[in-house]
């Protein structure tokens, strides 16, 4: 059961600069970041809880998924030991490797990050990954170690750890229990030492980072912001910097266990801004707000936009909601400003959208949103990767969709992108794993010894092989306990060819795929044996195909349904049994050629299970 507490919402904003620290809580998944998070605020007395229940995974998906999906912010107020009071923005970070933009994003509205290691796990993919992202932006490392109450809990282990592959100290490392508050007194009072306060001058013209975003039905899109310079507060006319669009400030507020509106922000302030934006396009995340009165402020260097991944087509099954679905997609974009989207059309699927993610995880959550959010009846293609194509007369076209790609005769060479993939795992699992990566077609960098139980498998691996159940795969041949992470490295070479799927001799392009030559016929035989299966028998043969540039590399036949037409036939001569049998076989041929084939949606999806290792054939 959650209370929260009415007094600390009534406590008074009247604070200094010299007393807010901004930090974020960065980890590997599943290290404890949004258990320590809930006792933060319980040992500042922001909420009474009897449960772990993670207060600020509000998300239904958050909490059926034991993850973190959205960076949160939360203000707490905080009196230390010495009697001094102190405001704390914090935001507590997801920790998969598809939501590292969520990370990005909150160590720009930050000066210190909390980094937090399972003392059980130890120094993990993720972890290192975090890490460096954090020193990237300049942010000061706070390494803390949690479960300290696990009786296999390494502390000293995992210190070392730290030290070796982060190169940060771990003298002053602090030892907590997340799940039982060991420890986050201790902690809390070390963070107004080791947090320093934000600078910036509230006399200088406004400049504030957007860090995130969402849409209100009422009141257009609210931005989240760190104020760097100046103040806000409502009436104030602020500039959009990149697009120069101008808006009145309606309310400025802070974010506690629900956002609270105040007078006004202040540098080094975090805190949110609605200005009755009504085109989600007006804004992005990582763009910079300014006054209108001082046009040639500079924008809030550093921030990057992340590049998407992985990319597959979404299209309404209502075509009527097509409308429905531009609306629902522009408004997950504005707290999720790492996808990418365009319009799309396809002979099979009629209008929707190619979408770009970061991964397979992201895609999958970003579906399950627009279907519980918004409402939307979807079919997702096979997702996909972008493809660098060196044409015959000279030009160098990206491919998102396989529908797009060229004949053969004006390619030149065909490029794919390649990941630089970094698995930690357990020494005695590191044969499967090495097996797994060879089987995705995967090149070892090298390997490397953190410590004599664990080992650091370094691979490039095609992008393409990696989307599709690698990660779950990784899981399962090391018992869950190999972690990865993994960055674009570059676009290479590959011996890559263009599958069609053919129904009844049509052609349907949403069912297409780019595969290796090698892999391509078995994965075909896979498809077209799935396929066999989904689509529903007719009262006609239907041929289904796998083809190559035109040769058929795969093939199957649906069965059609026949109606016994001699079932009303009682003796006779034999002559007027063949005739009623030539006259079902000639209206069998003409049904053939005007008949139309329904793919249901399950054919969609079954490109996703095509590398099963044959199990779907059975």
């Amino acid at each position: 059961m959650l209370i929260i507490n009415n007094d600390y919402a009534s406590i008074p904003p009247q604070v200094t600069m010299k007393s807010i620290r901004n930090f974020c809580i960065i980890a590997h998944i599943d290290h404890g970041k949004s258990t320590l998070a809930d006792r933060i605020l319980e040992m500042t007395d922001v909420i009474h809880t009897k449960d772990n229940q993670q207060v600020l995974d509000s998300m239904d998906l958050e909490r059926e998924r034991g993850i973190t999906i959205k960076a949160k912010p939360i203000r707490i107020p905080f009196k230390s030991s010495d009697g001094k009071d102190y405001i704390f923005n914090l935001i507590d970070t997801p920790g998969h490797v598809d939501f590292n933009y969520e990370v990005s994003r909150s160590l720009y509205a930050c000066e210190a990050a909390i980094l937090l290691v399972d003392s059980s796990q130890g120094v993990e993919a993720q972890t290192v990954a975090n890490a460096y992202m954090a020193i990237d932006a300049g942010l000061e490392i706070i390494p803390v170690l949690n479960k300290i109450d696990l009786p296999h809990s390494m502390v000293d282990e995992s210190k070392l750890q730290i030290e070796d592959m982060l190169g940060i100290s771990s003298d002053g490392a602090m030892e907590i229990s997340a799940k039982h508050g060991t420890g986050i007194n201790e902690l809390l009072e070390s963070i107004p030492i080791l947090v320093p306060p934000p600078k910036g001058n509230e006399n200088d013209p406004l400049k504030c980072l957007i860090f995130d975003s969402h849409y209100d039905t009422y009141r257009g899109v609210i931005c989240y912001i760190r104020v760097f310079s100046g103040e806000l507060k409502s009436g104030d006319v602020i500039q959009i910097k990149s697009t120069g669009k101008k808006f009145e400030v309606e309310e400025v507020g802070y974010f506690r266990m629900k956002a609270e509106r105040t007078d006004t922000l202040h540098a080094g302030e975090v805190g949110y801004v609605s200005a009755v934006i009504r085109d989600s396009n007006d804004i992005h995340v990582g763009d910079t707000i300014i006054s209108a009165e001082h046009p040639d402020s500079p924008a809030v260097p550093g921030f990057k936009r992340m590049k998407p991944m992985v990319f597959c087509g979404i299209y309404p099954i209502n075509t009527n909601d097509y409308d429905k679905l531009q609306k629902s997609i522009n408004k997950l974009e504005l707290n999720d400003s790492s996808i990418t989207f365009e319009k799309e059309s396809s002979a099979a699927l009629g209008h929707g959208f190619r979408v770009g993610f970061l991964g397979m995880l992201h895609m999958e959550i970003f579906l399950e949103r627009l279907r519980r959010e918004f409402e939307q009846e979807l079919i997702a293609t096979m997702p996909s990767v972008a493809y660098e194509i060196n044409k015959t007369n000279g030009d160098v076209i990206s491919i998102e969709n396989p529908s797009l790609f060229p004949s053969p005769q004006e390619i030149n060479s065909i490029k794919e992108p390649i990941v630089r993939t970094q698995i930690m795992v357990p020494s005695e699992y590191v044969g499967q794993c090495m097996e797994l990566a060879n089987s995705k077609r995967g090149t070892l960098i090298e390997m490397v010894y953190p410590d004599t139980k664990r080992t650091t498998l370094v691979y490039d691996l095609p992008l393409a092989e990696m989307i599709i159940e690698f990660y779950d795969k990784l899981k399962t041949v090391s018992r869950g306990y190999a972690s990865l992470d993994y960055n674009f490295k570059s676009f290479e070479k590959g011996d890559l060819v263009k599958v069609d799927i053919l129904v009844n001799g049509d052609q349907v392009d949403a069912l297409s795929y780019i595969s290796e030559r090698d892999s391509a016929v078995p994965k075909a035989r896979k498809l077209v044996h799935r396929l066999l299966k989904l689509i529903p028998r007719q009262q006609f043969k239907i041929p289904l195909q796998g083809a190559i540039n035109g040769k058929i590399i795969a093939r199957e036949d649906i069965a059609p349904v026949r109606k016994d037409v001699l079932a009303k036939c009682y003796g006779g001569d034999v002559t007027r049994k063949k005739k009623l049998l030539e006259k079902q076989k000639k209206g069998k041929k003409r049904m053939k050629m005007v008949g139309s084939v329904e793919v249901p949606q399950e054919a969609f999806l079954s490109l996703l299970s095509i590398n099963d290792d044959g199990k779907n054939n059975k």
